[in-house]
């Protein structure tokens, strides 16, 4: 089976089957449907649109889209030129909007929106080109008001409104601030909406644009139909407050609920906030797994402040709860069981406690010492995401090795690559200064970085994840595995595909170390990123081994952590890792030997912490739960979701 979309395991949940549509909806003031990824997503949004041109072209009229860039729509764009190809549907009668560009901006640009939109579907259909209608970010100053209101006029009524949302409710270039009476004009980029481009303009701040042509909420609600986008879990937030919360200035896309026909559409990590994913008995129904049995007494156990043991009855009528009670009651047994349930994931030993009785505990005590896989997508991600496990694996005896999965080379500013040279010509090794120097200056903007700067800053970090796991004992000439898949090396962030070539050296290191434990990345945020495409590759090889008929793939457990940005929800946790001071300090010391992602990280987001900080949070904050529901008090405490 092709590992192509991974999603995370099913958990119970609301039991959606003959619930009316009314009470699925309850809580959304916007309709809200929920699938496994993207592309499903996707292929569901794509019937919306050729179900809308087939219509148009029986009633004889042109069809009128309007379509955002970005890479939210995507998949959505692949699907849709995947039916043209196959002569399911033609965009001859079709027009299309853009709903933004920057400005100023050349439409032949390679990173113009004008190029995007043509790039990832108008070229690959055949629209004609006097039906496509995108911002020109030529416009003179002194004209361009007078082209905005033009544009807006086009804009205004189109049959079908297509558009992906931001981490923050963005609507094209509608940020915060905006207002429901906004109608097409140029915006001045804020300084996080800058950085959140700078990665389609080499990261260079300098060369991000800071204003951009944008239709507004008023012309986006003059749309027949509306259909917004969101994939993955740092649209969480945004989806909820869109879907269920007050109409928000700060959250623009929030603006368009009084929309008569508007619907969402989002993957399962953007729904993770929904009232029906996080309190699905207050809808309806539902399939009380072992896990959904825990995550609603620990999301009632924050909802009432209250640790699991100390909870009543009436807190359980009182919060909808009263399902659970009459399958698994009475209230005092289900404390109990939960309780226990939860105190069983916690384990000092996640390699296994040797000749001890595992009947409980999540890791059998067999073998001992086990062999040990740690699958790092980029060359830090082992450290910040389990460095504390990563360090008690190896404390305890057991063969552990880490395969960084990419070289990370594009993560590294030119700067501390001056600096490194810098560094071997004052120490006497060579003067290579001025050279690298020049490949720096080489560089074309939009285009992919030369390959001799690469390999460079793939050197400096296969050195900086050598060094970190050499300050905890590792050795980091034969556990540390540096695999450089092939997909990742197109010299800039647009990646190439992933290939069998990227599996069959996971295989192939897999064979070898024949491994009874694999840790991979949990975090599947982004569709398009580097974490989801090698945990995919990683599934992907796993599953050609057992389909190869591999007598020791059977005994191998596969755990996934997730990063610095997002933890598993208790209610999902199958190990918990709990870490001293000492642990939390090496992990730290670790993380700090990865220099050239310190301070000046190439993609930080908007989250201003270094990755040391945000690591330390992120498990102090799991602590503090673990100690709010009635156990022990930890320093910090690393999880895992196990998927086999």
């Amino acid at each position: 089976m092709k590992r192509d979309h991974f999603t995370l395991p099913y958990e119970g949940g609301l039991i959606e089957n003959d619930l009316p549509k009314g009470v699925l909806h309850n809580y959304e003031k916007v309709w809200t449907h929920i699938y496994e990824d993207a592309h499903p997503a996707s292929n569901a949004i794509a019937d919306v649109i050729v179900d809308a041109i087939h219509k148009a072209d029986e009633e004889g009229r042109m069809c009128r889209l309007g379509l955002s860039t970005g890479r939210t729509p995507l998949p959505l764009y692949d699907e849709l030129a995947r039916r043209y190809q196959a002569g399911e549907v033609s965009f001859k009668n079709v027009e299309v909007v853009s709903i933004d560009e920057y400005y100023p901006s050349d439409p032949k640009g390679s990173k113009s929106r004008n190029h995007q939109m043509h790039e990832f579907l108008l070229d690959k259909v055949d629209i004609l080109e006097k039906n496509i209608h995108i911002p020109d970010g030529r416009i003179p100053r002194d004209k361009v008001s007078e082209y905005n209101a033009g544009f807006d006029e086009l804009a205004r009524g189109v049959d079908l409104l297509v558009i992906g949302i931001g981490e923050r409710g963005q609507v094209g270039f509608n940020e915060a601030g905006s207002m429901s009476k906004d109608r097409t004009r140029v915006v001045r980029l804020s300084h996080n909406s800058r950085r959140r481009q700078v990665r389609n303009f080499n990261f260079d701040m300098a060369e991000a644009p800071d204003m951009a042509i944008t239709i507004g909420i008023n012309t986006m609600l003059s749309a027949k139909k509306i259909i917004l986008m969101a994939w993955g879990e740092e649209k969480a937030e945004a989806v909820k407050i869109i879907a269920e919360g007050e109409p928000t200035s700060e959250c623009p896309a929030s603006l368009l609920q009084p929309h008569e026909k508007i619907s969402f559409y989002v993957d399962q990590n953007a729904a993770s906030m929904l009232t029906r994913v996080v309190a699905p008995w207050r809808i309806g129904p539902c399939d009380w797994t072992r896990k959904l049995v825990r995550s609603a007494v620990v999301w009632l156990c924050q909802t009432v402040h209250k640790p699991i043991l100390k909870l009543t009855q009436k807190d359980y009528l009182d919060y909808a709860l009263d399902e659970l009670l009459d399958k698994f009651g009475p209230y005092d047994k289900i404390n109990i069981d939960v309780f226990n349930d939860l105190q069983h994931t916690i384990t000092g030993w996640p390699g296994g406690k040797p000749n001890a009785d595992d009947t409980t505990r999540p890791v059998s005590a067999t073998p001992y010492p086990k062999t040990v896989l740690i699958f790092s997508p980029h060359p830090d991600d082992d450290v910040i995401s389990m460095g504390g496990t990563f360090i008690r694996l190896v404390s305890q005896g057991h063969d552990v090795h880490v395969a960084y999965e990419t070289s990370g080379n594009v993560a590294v500013h030119d700067d501390v690559v001056l600096q490194h040279m810098d560094a071997a010509y004052q120490l006497g090794f060579a003067d290579k200064f001025d050279e690298v120097k020049a490949l720096v200056d080489s560089k074309v903007p939009g285009e992919p970085e030369p390959r001799k700067l690469l390999d460079i800053k793939g050197a400096i970090r296969r050195s900086e994840a050598r060094g970190a796991v050499r300050s905890f004992g590792l050795n980091d000439n034969t556990n540390a595995h540096f695999l450089n898949l092939p997909f990742y090396e197109s010299g800039g962030i647009k990646k190439n595909p992933r290939t069998q070539a990227d599996v069959d050296i996971i295989k192939s290191l897999i064979s070898e170390l024949k491994p009874h434990m694999i840790f991979m990345a949990g975090d599947l945020a982004d569709p398009h990123g580097t974490h989801r495409v090698c945990t995919e590759a990683a599934l992907e090889a796993i599953e050609q081994l057992r389909e190869e008929g591999c007598p020791w793939i059977a005994d191998t457990h596969i755990w996934l952590y997730r990063g610095a940005w997002m933890e598993w929800e208790l209610g999902r946790v199958d190990m918990a890792v709990p870490l001293s001071p000492d642990e939390v300090i090496k992990k730290r010391h670790a993380i700090f030997r990865h220099l050239s992602q310190k301070d000046i990280v190439p993609f930080p987001g908007e989250d201003p912490r270094e990755f040391w900080q945000r690591a330390e949070d992120r498990t102090q904050n799991t602590a503090r739960l673990y100690d709010e529901l009635g156990m022990a008090e930890y320093q910090a405490i690393e999880v895992f979701l196990k998927l086999c």
